[in-house]
């Protein structure tokens, strides 16, 4: 019997697990029957925008944490599909650092070359899996439209649903009664709503540094950015500053633990993720941090209690793409009978020599070179296309310098050679600061 493969969400990572069996198919590969269940009404994952927040039409959590104006805050060649460049999406070189709608643009056009949508059920929330007596696994799922549940069995299960979607919401004294808006960056969705007011950002990773500088670039009033350990330390334009912890809110004012306070008019909390699988059986469930090296999984995939279970994209990310595919290819051939699992001891004995690795881990260029590593570790076991693994270190060593030198700046940079096709990138036509129109049409067209 045909076996079958259940793909949970249509996101990066759930196309990257259908593109790479559909490449397989082309070679004449046996491939098994696929059924992608995504609960939204579109592929895409968090590249998928959407207005709402809270929930969504069918009163399901909403998936998203995408913004309106999000740009890339890492070069695009970074994440460049090795089999699908961007100069074989859009005809020519664009710049490095393009908006979401250019990008989204980009991983659906890989999609719709294999016509990987024809194994996608949409409006379709996986509600149950358990494995069963007969080593398979049981999967409910639930039609969002109609409300109709089915339970089918599936021989591998991959769970490709991310965990950039539940927010991790943190409490502190005087919210309760503090007279502005208090919302998580996962409910973040259009700069302008703060424009003019006095803003405190909690955090310092990705999300508070973007959103801090989003929200000033479209005329915020003063932004202040608490953080917990240490600062992310940039030179910020005027108008940014960072402080210490938050302790406490009175009214309007924010109590932080150096003893200085600021008046403010909103609280945006861009305080992290929780990965959260409340569809998984407990014996299958994945519990870990957002680390570089995740509990549970072999070479970063495959849950060692059972590895006809498998996860992607589930470390904390530098290459995001990039890696979603080397993980999706080995999961496949795992499936099809390339790349064979070893037994218990071997899958552990692999798993602590990583995790040894990221624990010695002290700077973002270990981090780079870490989960480039990785990559390499994942790719040299498939038939992923070539690409330069090393050109990638080095652009992204080059794009933390230019942060270093200036946040606002950095995606001007031209110049950035695709580790693919070895074409550099042009500049943009409008430095990112002044560029308030984040459209394709407007990103992709070059100064005369």
């Amino acid at each position: 019997m045909t076996q079958r493969v259940a793909i949970i969400g249509a996101g990066p990572s759930g196309m990257a697990q259908l593109h790479c069996f559909e490449e397989a198919r082309k070679q004449g590969v046996d491939v098994p029957e696929l059924v992608c269940f995504e609960k939204q009404d579109n592929w895409g994952g968090l590249w998928n925008y959407t207005w709402r927040t809270g929930l969504d039409e069918h009163g399901e959590p909403c998936h998203g944490s995408m913004y309106r104006y999000l740009w890339s805050n890492g070069p695009k060649e970074c994440l460049e599909f090795a089999d699908y460049t961007f100069d074989e999406h859009f005809g020519r070189p664009i710049p490095s650092f393009p908006p979401r709608e250019v990008l989204f643009d980009y991983i659906i056009g890989r999609a719709k070359k294999n016509d990987i949508n024809r194994h996608i059920r949409y409006k379709t929330a996986v509600r149950w899996v358990e494995e069963t007596s007969n080593g398979k696994f049981r999967v409910t799922s639930e039609n969002l439209d109609t409300n109709d549940s089915s339970t089918e069995e599936f021989d591998y299960v991959i769970v490709a649903s991310g965990h950039f979607s539940i927010p991790n919401v943190p409490y502190y004294p005087g919210f309760e009664r503090f007279p502005g808006r208090i919302l998580h960056g996962h409910d973040f969705r259009d700069a302008l709503e703060f424009k003019d007011k006095r803003l405190l950002v909690m955090g310092s990773s990705y999300s508070a540094e973007d959103i801090a500088l989003q929200c000033r670039k479209y005329g915020s009033g003063p932004v202040t950015i608490t953080y917990r350990t240490n600062p992310m330390g940039f030179k910020w334009p005027d108008g940014v500053e960072e402080v210490p912890l938050l302790t406490h809110v009175d009214g309007n004012t924010a109590h932080f633990k150096d003893g200085s306070t600021r008046e403010i008019d909103a609280i945006i909390m861009c305080t992290g993720y929780l990965h959260s699988f409340p569809f998984m059986a407990e014996d299958l469930k994945l519990v870990t941090a957002n680390r570089l090296w995740s509990d549970g999984l072999y070479k970063g995939v495959f849950w060692m209690d059972n590895p006809k279970v498998m996860y992607l994209g589930m470390q904390d990310q530098y290459y995001t793409f990039t890696q979603f595919d080397a993980e999706a290819w080995l999961a496949r051939d795992a499936i099809i009978g390339r790349f064979e699992v070893p037994d218990r001891k071997a899958m552990q004995k692999d798993f602590d020599a990583w995790r040894a690795k990221e624990e010695k881990l002290e700077t973002p260029y270990d981090d780079i070179d870490f989960q480039a590593d990785h990559i390499a570790d994942l790719v040299q076991y498939t038939d992923y296309p070539e690409f330069d693994l090393d050109l990638t270190r080095k652009l992204f060593y080059d794009w933390e310098h230019h942060k270093d030198e200036n946040i606002v700046t950095y995606r001007d940079r031209a110049g950035f050679q695709s580790p693919c096709t070895g074409t550099e990138s042009p500049a943009h036509h409008t430095d990112w600061w002044r560029a308030l129109d984040d459209s394709m049409d407007t990103y992709v067209k070059q100064s005369a």
